[in-house]
């Protein structure tokens, strides 16, 4: 029935969600404008950077009515600074080998294409999806909307309905289901904390896998 995995990058397969998570709310905190991780966690991850700062920039104005002039380079900086601690995700790498065994592989993810190719490179991931590793730079809408597995489902020439998406945010799971495929909640990165399996699965999620072992033997199976 299936044909193709498309795995999301942050949080799936590198964890860098709970690292530009803190990074980001200390500075919005500090600017005026704080987050509890939970309302952070449904609202950003998941989002492009351009979405991101657009509804930053929304609640600035509402809650202050001024934006500050240097908030995207204070936000990517913060960021940045925390990706240093940057790892995979346990079992990342062994989950894409094991889904190229058996599937056409490709990651499909909101970061900025230079992020994206980075922090691959720097987990030892990049040579277990290349070249399919796609971002949504490359096309009009990010996450939520389904453009970015659409794309890459065409570049790997399979169906949507042939396709399974590793997803661990509300925003990626629903972009997954509005593509026509099949979405699977992943909860092995660090952000994940309690009731966010039963959020992906509001969002549309067809099953949680925890780990990756357990997304190892979900295609066993």
């Amino acid at each position: 029935m299936f044909k193709a995995i498309l795995f999301d990058c942050d949080g799936v397969l590198v964890d860098s969600e709970v690292l530009a998570m803190r990074g980001e709310r200390r500075v919005l905190a500090e600017l005026g404008l704080p987050f509890s991780r939970e309302e952070y966690l449904r609202r950003f991850t998941g989002m492009h950077d351009d979405a991101f700062i657009d509804d930053v920039q929304k609640d600035f104005l509402a809650k202050t009515g001024a934006i500050p002039s240097d908030l995207e380079a204070l936000l990517i900086a913060a960021r940045r600074k925390e990706m240093t601690a940057l790892t995979a995700i346990k079992g990342a790498e062994e989950a894409l080998c094991a889904a190229r065994a058996r599937y056409a592989v490709a990651v499909a993810s909101s970061s900025r294409a230079h992020f994206l190719e980075d922090k691959m490179k720097r987990t030892g991931l990049w040579g277990h999806a290349a070249p399919h590793v796609y971002s949504a730079d490359l096309v009009e809408k990010a996450k939520p909307s389904p453009d970015i597995f659409l794309y890459a489902a065409e570049k790997l020439g399979i169906a949507a309905a042939a396709c399974i998406v590793i997803e661990d945010s509300e925003n990626g799971v629903r972009a997954g289901v509005a593509a026509g495929m099949t979405t699977w909640g992943f909860l092995g990165g660090g952000h994940a904390m309690d009731g966010h399996g039963e959020r992906l699965i509001a969002a549309g999620a067809a099953r949680l896998v925890h780990t990756h072992a357990d997304f190892v033997d979900a295609i066993a199976g």
